[in-house]
């Protein structure tokens, strides 16, 4: 193992046992990433966060914030009104992942072009369609 694999809290994500290990593949959900992301500027609603993430199911929407609680990274309030109200917003451990995400939102959104277009040539080169709209 190189030097800069070693984590200095002695995980080791490349080893499918370490706990680091599942923490990648939470992190690696598109909507575990793009919740956290929603959640970033402040507290919202279920409904806010559906109409958010375009594309989300009522079902992955649910089982997303679930994962985000167990995990630590998001808290839920539950308002005992009627009809019942709830909010979800990042912890401070979620607070500190949002910032390393914003950071991979920026470099997508600012290299998606040319990522479209080396899909394109690609695609060119084998005979099939570019499979970024």
């Amino acid at each position: 193992m190189d030097s800069e694999d070693r984590s200095p809290c002695g995980y080791d994500a490349f080893r499918r046992t370490c706990p680091s290990h599942t923490v990648l593949e939470m992190l690696a959900s598109k909507w575990v990433y793009l919740t956290v992301c929603a959640l970033r500027r402040g507290r919202l609603r279920n409904g806010e966060l559906a109409r958010k993430l375009e594309g989300i199911t009522p079902k992955m929407l649910t089982q997303t914030l679930r994962v985000l609680e167990r995990d630590g990274l998001v808290r839920r309030e539950v308002f005992a009104v009627i009809p019942p109200r709830v909010e979800y917003e990042l912890t401070e451990l979620g607070r500190n992942l949002a910032g390393l995400l914003s950071q991979i939102r920026s470099w997508a959104e600012e290299h998606a072009s040319e990522i479209k277009d080396a899909r394109t040539r690609a695609s060119a080169d084998h005979g099939e369609k570019a499979a970024m709209p």
